[in-house]
């Protein structure tokens, strides 16, 4: 059987502060991994070793509305063994719920905004049976 999983996602954020606390506030064990300077714009990869977001800064300030009725990245998700601390850590630290707290048979997901606007959805699995964790009923 291959193996195969999501590296990383690449975003464009405001404030490299901002984003890099939003994500250290949801997994507090992701460190950088590597960061630097291109072509005028500072990015920064933050992760673990498996998984990470890649970071850069936009050439100019961009506030683009976000939602669900243009082309773009709509959120980014993660699998989680524990949805409502993540929820927690992030509602104490002053962020927003995009959408409320989704319970179902065999999943629980947490949608957040980071400072940007960026939809992070965290999901915790409540079964090992991929036919469960895939039932959309």
């Amino acid at each position: 059987m291959n193996t195969f999983y999501l590296e990383h996602a690449n975003i464009t954020v405001n404030n490299m502060d901002n984003a890099v606390y939003f994500l250290k506030t949801a997994f507090p064990h992701f460190e950088k991994r590597g960061g630097g300077v291109s072509n005028g714009r500072t990015w920064l990869h933050f992760g673990d070793e498996t998984t990470y977001v890649a970071l850069n800064t936009p050439s100019e300030d961009l506030h683009i509305q976000k939602d669900y009725k243009s082309s773009g990245i709509n959120h980014l998700g993660f699998v989680v063994s524990d949805a409502g601390t993540i929820a927690k850590h992030l509602l104490d630290a002053g962020y927003k719920r995009s959408f409320p707290r989704q319970e179902e048979q065999f999943r629980i997901r947490e949608y957040f905004y980071d400072a940007d606007g960026n939809e992070y959805e965290f999901v915790e699995y409540l079964s090992d049976l991929a036919s469960e964790r895939n039932s959309y009923a």
